[in-house]
């Protein structure tokens, strides 16, 4: 890490440390911090954070050890009921349930609803992994155990962590990084190899054919087997036939 000596004109641009000996720059958000008014994090705040952090992952992976058999359901907020896409997952969701897996979500309304509903009606475990957000987000009924989480990063590790699926419906920013992230992992064999099912040809047969005609074929900066670690399918039958096929993992 790069320090400077401080002096009378550092002060507005860094944090002084060890009785004023040594200057370490300012990161962009502790400059805004600054421009705004505010204090910007001393160290004793970024080492409890970090204590925070710890304590989520222990927290998440303690959560889990007590599950099995788990699909982890992405989709959007947005999609409420009576919508066709929140039926689907309802009907998935119901029909994981009733073949003993456990379905866990982000523990929101919309897609995530639609699911746990499904599992919550089928008598299975309904997991929800909750984000705590400014305008508090609401953690659906249809929830028998949730685990709330302050980061994202923290929450994201859980919700990719020991599933033996993963879906995905038509969603928005956070389903696609949820998406990208674990085809990356099985991309790079950081993961199992384990089923992606992205349910709704209408919503990501554009997608599917940007990664193939651009990523594959115009620019070659994925392999043309990587386009087969995902399946895309229309209805909760098809997704369900995938699921049932998969090996449990055993992560813990």
């Amino acid at each position: 890490m790069d320090i400077f000596k401080a002096n009378p004109g550092a002060r507005k641009s860094g944090r002084v440390m060890a009785e004023d000996n040594v200057r370490i720059p300012l990161t962009p958000e502790e400059k805004a911090m600054c421009v705004a008014g505010e204090r910007p994090p001393r160290m004793s705040d970024l080492t409890w954070r970090i204590f925070r952090i710890m304590s989520e992952f222990v927290e998440g992976f303690q959560f889990l050890s007590t599950t099995k058999r788990e699909v982890t359901i992405f989709g959007s907020a947005r999609l409420q009921p009576g919508s066709h896409w929140y039926q689907v997952a309802q009907d998935l969701g119901h029909l994981l349930g009733e073949e003993g897996f456990t379905i866990i979500t982000g523990g929101g309304p919309g897609i995530m609803e639609a699911a746990n509903k499904g599992a919550y009606e089928a008598g299975a475990p309904s997991i929800g992994l909750n984000i705590q957000l400014p305008n508090e987000q609401r953690t659906n009924a249809y929830v028998t155990h949730s685990q709330a989480f302050h980061y994202f990063f923290t929450r994201k590790v859980m919700m990719a962590a020991s599933a033996q699926a993963y879906v995905y419906f038509p969603g928005g920013y956070g389903t696609l990084d949820e998406l990208f992230e674990i085809l990356t992992l099985i991309q790079t064999a950081k993961s199992e190899a384990v089923p992606v099912v992205l349910v709704g040809r209408q919503y990501w047969d554009g997608l599917v054919a940007w990664l193939d005609k651009t990523v594959y074929g115009g620019f070659d900066t994925i392999r043309r087997e990587d386009l087969n670690i995902f399946r895309v399918v229309d209805t909760a039958h098809e997704a369900f036939e995938i699921i049932a096929k998969s090996e449990e993992r055993t992560f813990f």
